[in-house]
């Protein structure tokens, strides 16, 4: 899968490739700036103890969780169970992503 060419927004899925999580999915929380999100998976990584990541170690996946992208617009936050649901959603409509990460 190529990666998105426009700019990740607030509810979209992403790999990490670098670091200590790579491998993981997370969703993106927040746009700091066009070189750094704030990334969470509502379990290893909580909202409210987001990662600052480089936009060039995560690999951006077209989808887009509304859940989390509406939560976050209306009240400025999002709870841990609603970013584990996106994640978990989003790899039950891919499969094959778990097997290549595994």
């Amino acid at each position: 899968m190529k990666e998105a060419e426009s700019p990740p927004e607030v509810g979209q899925v992403v790999r990490i490739k670098r670091g200590r999580e790579a491998g993981n999915f997370a969703v993106v929380i927040g746009v700091l700036n066009e070189r750094f999100l704030l990334l969470a998976d509502g379990e290893k990584r909580k909202f409210d103890r987001a990662k600052k990541k480089n936009i060039n170690h995560v690999e951006i996946y077209p989808h887009l969780s509304n859940e989390v992208k509406r939560s976050i617009e209306e009240t400025g936050r999002v709870t841990n169970a609603k970013l584990r649901f996106a994640l978990l959603y989003f790899l039950k409509e891919q499969p094959e992503l778990l097997k290549e990460g595994e």
